[in-house]
């Protein structure tokens, strides 16, 4: 058979077993992405080309014995296994670089299986330390990933997540990517999270109609807690050591509370618990009364009570079910890290040349644009969530800003700039910090027609980071919309900012400016 008709029968094979191909960006797209590294391309072509790539040499529960090669960006180690000159990925928690290990199998992909870690059988002891573990569940949960390293080696594999996204995600040319920066730290490594969901199930039927046993204290099959590891069933879990002191006060009394009405329960349940300063009773100024409340931590379970935190001098205020970064340690390193990249410290930029005006886009309860409100005459902002609009209007009138500073509007990112015709591009800053998903098509086209002076792109998921800020350097120089020929974009500076210690998640900063802009235009 030709390789041309070999790629095409196996093209068939996949539509015959309906195999689907993840989402780009999707937490399955990049395991595989990194896969395809571990593997060389080659192989991968090889593999595809005999319609062997969904084919794995090993059966369910089949126990295999791999040496680890690399570490994904999700925080798995990556293992080549060659059976029968086929090679072939084993993805396993937990485990480090160099590492021997046996691991069991458990879902088959493509290219490669995932496998429960069963035991390290030689460890990477430069690497692994297990006196550094705070949590009897690790190894279990699937919150953690890294709490066996070092804070340093940490840090270094989140830049390596960084690095690869934009090899993978960007396609950009190496020479127009600047050196990734070293990971900013985040100040608390444990006790950190100021929100955590854990979840249980309802009693099975027979169980609730019958109702709780007499004297029973807490029902064997009752698991209050985090999900396990590869597994679609939740642990039963007491305390969460990355979670901050007054939540794992709370979670104990409301373990007990759900243990005893449990039976009442029709269907599960996740639970929210949500740190937050609490406001004093007949405060009338929460800012210039904050300082008496500032040690003063209550833990919210409601999804619509209203939350406080302060950023450095700022009071926020929002929704307890609403999004709001969870980890506000790290916040204040954050903003004045994207304060720092539109205004440099020491720059000689001329008073008449500074930007003027700011455009938060998916701009949640206010986080940038009321930390930057200071340094803009003009702040507009724009989130979908009508409640986050809500606050983030409270927000500023709470934090003092003078009427007409700040706007905010509840609407489609897409369409911020229409709102804002007012605003000279040249003397603009647009910061966007979006959902996992990224910037759609239509947004980045708004973007571009308007083109803002300096772009800073905040995101949860470098991946699709990447993707957007490849398309936008690519766009801007090709031209299009009311911008053509009025500049194009240049990525200046790239930085992780850890915001989950001992997990693999990593925060990216990205700053775009806009260069060669034609005189008299700037």
């Amino acid at each position: 058979m030709s390789k041309k008709a070999a790629k095409k029968d196996a093209r068939k094979q996949r539509k015959k077993h309906k195999h689907v191909l993840p989402e780009p960006g999707t937490s399955e797209d990049v395991v595989y992405k990194d896969v395809v590294a571990v593997l060389g391309q080659a192989a991968v072509d090889e593999a595809i080309a005999s319609g062997t790539e969904w084919e794995s040499p090993f059966g369910f529960l089949e126990e295999v014995e791999v040496t680890v090669s690399a570490m994904s960006s999700s925080g798995e180690a990556l293992a080549l296994a060659t059976i029968e000159r086929r090679p072939w990925v084993i993805v396993v928690p937990f485990a480090l670089p160099g590492e021997r290990l046996r691991a069991r199998v458990y879902r088959q992909s493509r290219l490669h299986s995932f496998a429960d870690l069963v035991s390290i059988e030689e460890p990477n002891n430069e690497l692994r330390d297990m006196s550094r573990v705070k949590c009897k569940y690790f190894g279990k949960c699937a919150g953690c990933q890294y709490q066996m390293l070092s804070y340093e080696t940490q840090l270094d594999l989140k830049r390596d997540v960084v690095v690869k996204a934009y090899q993978n995600y960007s396609d950009l040319s190496p020479s127009v990517i600047p050196p990734i920066q070293p990971t900013i730290a985040s100040p608390l490594q444990y006790g950190y999270r100021t929100k955590i969901t854990p979840h249980f199930d309802a009693p099975p039927k027979k169980l609730a109609k019958a109702g709780a046993p007499p004297g029973e204290a807490k029902p064997d099959w009752l698991k209050i807690g985090f999900n396990h590891i590869g597994k679609r069933h939740v642990m039963d879990i007491e305390e969460c050591p990355i979670a901050t002191p007054v939540l794992n006060e709370a979670y104990g009394p409301l373990r007990e509370d759900i243990t005893k009405k449990i039976y009442s329960y029709k269907k599960g349940v996740s639970l929210l618990l949500r740190d937050s300063l609490e406001r004093p009773e007949g405060e009338t100024d929460a800012v210039a009364e904050l300082s008496t409340a500032l040690e003063k931590h209550v833990c919210i379970t409601d999804h619509k009570a209203t939350v406080r935190e302060r950023v450095g001098s700022t009071v926020f205020e929002y929704q307890a079910g609403s999004f709001f970064q969870n980890n506000n340690s790290v916040l204040v390193p954050l903003t004045t890290y994207v304060r720092d990249a539109i205004f440099p410290p020491g720059s000689a930029t001329l008073p008449s040349e500074r930007p003027t005006h700011l455009v938060d886009a998916y701009c949640g309860a206010g986080l940038f644009a009321l930390t930057l409100a200071p340094h803009f005459t003009h702040v507009a902002g724009i989130e979908l969530s009508a409640d986050s609009i809500r606050f983030a209007t409270h927000n500023a009138a709470l934090n003092g800003f003078p009427a007409g500073q700040l706007s905010f509007r509840a609407g489609d990112a897409a369409h911020i700039f229409g709102a804002v015709p007012e605003f000279p591009p040249r003397r603009t800053v647009l910061v966007i910090d979006p959902p996992r998903k990224g910037c759609d098509a239509p947004f980045i086209a708004q973007l571009l027609a308007f083109r803002p002076r300096t772009v800073v792109y905040v995101s949860c998921n470098v991946h699709t980071q990447a993707r957007d800020v490849g398309m936008i350097l690519r766009q801007s120089e090709a031209g299009g919309g009311k911008g053509e020929g009025k500049g194009r974009y240049v990525l200046e500076s790239l930085r992780g900012f850890d915001l989950f210690p001992q997990t693999a998640h990593v925060e990216s900063v990205a700053v775009l400016q806009l260069v060669d802009v034609p005189a008299g235009e700037a």
